[in-house]
């Protein structure tokens, strides 16, 4: 028969088994979940960038077809400032002899 003390002694060492097991345990799990994570971010990450170039290559793309005073027109425009500094770039008529 098991005496108080018996029980005590048991009741210590199963909780020290269960704190030895989540010392080990644990670091694994964590190391576990946080690579999950890293690699599921790198991802999202990539995903952002592939659709970054692609706006930057469709806005290139337009600007590439804009004249200087149209380039400086919408720089100003979306500034909210005023595009009178930008008749300088219209260019000189030609003239007909």
């Amino acid at each position: 028969m098991l005496g108080l003390l018996d029980w005590i002694k048991l009741g210590v060492g199963a909780a020290a088994g269960a704190i030895v097991a989540g010392v080990i345990v644990y670091p694994i799990a964590h190391w576990k979940g946080d690579s999950q994570g890293y690699s599921r971010r790198v991802a999202e990450i990539a995903a952002a960038d592939v659709k970054a170039e692609l706006e930057r290559k469709g806005d290139n793309a337009k600007l590439a077809g804009m004249s200087d005073y149209d380039l400086c027109v919408s720089g100003l425009r979306g500034s909210g400032m005023p595009v009178g500094a930008c008749d300088q770039l219209r260019g000189v008529p030609e003239s007909k002899p």
